[in-house]
């Protein structure tokens, strides 16, 4: 049975996105080596993987990844604590 998935999403700036990701939403590096131009992150039992692809317009780009959690309140919180911004139809 399938047991997880690890999407592979376009970024256009690997420090910016890497940034983001652990310090606002409080996920790691995974793995040890650093690839230039590819980045992986993870988060409890998920992973998520990034190519460099400077040319994206986030505007045109149709790609979508849903990740269920758990304690949807808690993670919330975080990302208050954290400073991050949230989407005005994001509110619990």
């Amino acid at each position: 049975m399938l047991t997880d998935i690890n999407p592979k999403l376009p970024m256009r700036n690997r420090t910016i996105t890497k940034n983001f990701y652990l310090n606002r939403l409080d996920f790691q590096e995974f793995g040890s080596v650093d690839y230039d131009g590819y980045l992986m992150l993870k988060k409890d039992n998920i992973q998520i993987h990034f190519f460099e692809f400077k040319a994206l317009k986030p505007k045109e780009n149709c790609g979508q990844v849903y990740i269920r959690v758990d304690g949807i309140e808690k993670f919330h919180q975080l990302l208050l604590d954290n400073g991050t911004s949230i989407h005005p139809n994001g509110s619990l």
